[in-house]
């Protein structure tokens, strides 16, 4: 009878990765373990490995978990891989098969309600997996290994998806607020960038406008935040911008506004673009619409995301007139001041704009 992991060894060269190497034939088990990895190769994706006959049954999942029935999620069934796998984490060298960082997202056990060829369905019993899931074979006859996940539970209590898009709370032209209610406020200095909502979701990025218009293809130097957050879903509220010379660059995102594309595909060198992240609508699983603006911000400051397209502007806490001094000296537009304790109220107009 033929190995179980002879397509696993194949693609493999044993000297060159620190992946398990085991010599012998698998050993059957209970069939009850499971194993996810955040798998960081080409593309993010995320590997299921259910133990099987002494083996772990794997599908490739892009977009990872789906955490609502009405989700329905590619997965990619690949070659059986060895037991020592359940706790595999290291670097795969640039160049093997599956090059890139892989880690452990969640490990446990689980129940078969159902196993063969066409399906297989488990009740997942892990830290961060939990549930009734189906796998179901496409049957394509052009790729055997075209399947699908999707969660058929409902959602865990509390658990929301989060939308695409939400109207921005908009800021109209006024003046500073008196000094007796400065300490109400928060400050923020305008950039003069365009407004775009950010969904994070299975490690990929998704961009709309303030008009609710898909702007993704706008912005490729942006989408590799996606890969950075992993499996956070996050919708942000923020900015794009172009800097030149330490300031915003109107005629520079005037040009970026414009390209799409392969344009802006030749535009990530030349004229790079920025996003301002400034505010958190929605973060794992839940709406963050009523928590207070500070509180909100706190949220956005610890995604602690690192990279060079990505910020987070601070923001101040009282003393308006000296961010409006200090943004006036910048060269900037003006200044956003925001009542710290407000929600955010999609398609208000509660937040003043003290232009320079």
């Amino acid at each position: 009878m033929a190995d179980r992991l002879d397509e696993y060894r194949r693609k493999r060269h044993r000297s060159r990765t620190p992946e398990p190497w085991p010599d012998g034939p698998p050993e059957p088990g209970n069939d009850d373990l499971f194993v996810i990895q955040e798998h960081h190769a080409t593309r993010l994706h995320w590997d299921f490995r259910l133990e099987r006959d002494g083996v772990l049954v794997s599908w490739a999942v892009p977009k990872g978990l789906p955490l609502s029935p009405g989700v329905t999620r590619l997965a990619v069934h690949t070659e059986d891989h060895p037991m020592e796998y359940l706790g595999f984490e290291g670097e795969i060298p640039a160049g093997e098969y599956g090059g890139g960082w892989m880690a452990v997202w969640d490990t446990g056990r689980y129940e078969t309600l159902h196993w063969n060829d066409h399906k297989v369905e488990v009740v997942f019993h892990g830290a961060r997996t939990r549930g009734k899931y189906l796998f179901q074979n496409k049957h394509n006859p052009e790729d055997e290994g075209d399947w699908t996940l999707r969660r058929l539970d409902p959602a865990e209590d509390g658990h929301e998806d989060s939308p695409e898009f939400l109207e921005p709370m908009a800021a109209v032209p006024g003046e500073l607020p008196p000094a007796a209610e400065d300490d109400d406020w928060a400050y923020e200095f305008a950039w003069g960038g365009l407004r775009t909502m950010m969904l994070v979701s299975g490690g990929r990025v998704t961009l709309h406008d303030d008009t609710g218009a898909d702007v993704t293809g706008r912005y490729p130097e942006l989408h590799k935040l996606g890969e950075t957050l992993g499996s956070t879903e996050v919708l942000l509220d923020g900015e794009v911008v172009v800097v030149k010379d330490g300031k915003p660059y109107p005629g520079g995102l005037e040009e970026r506004r414009r390209a799409d594309g392969a344009a802006a595909k030749r535009l990530k060198t030349s004229c790079p673009v920025f996003y301002f992240a400034s505010d958190v609508l929605h973060f794992d699983g839940k709406p963050t619409l009523g928590l207070p603006y500070t509180d909100r911000r706190e949220l956005l400051d610890g995604l602690a995301v690192t990279d060079r397209h990505w910020q987070v502007p601070r923001y101040f806490s009282g003393n308006g007139e000296a961010v409006a001094e200090a943004s006036r000296q910048h060269g900037l537009p003006g200044i956003v001041a925001k009542r710290a304790d407000s929600p955010y109220r999609p398609g208000e107009d509660d937040w003043l704009l003290i232009e320079n």
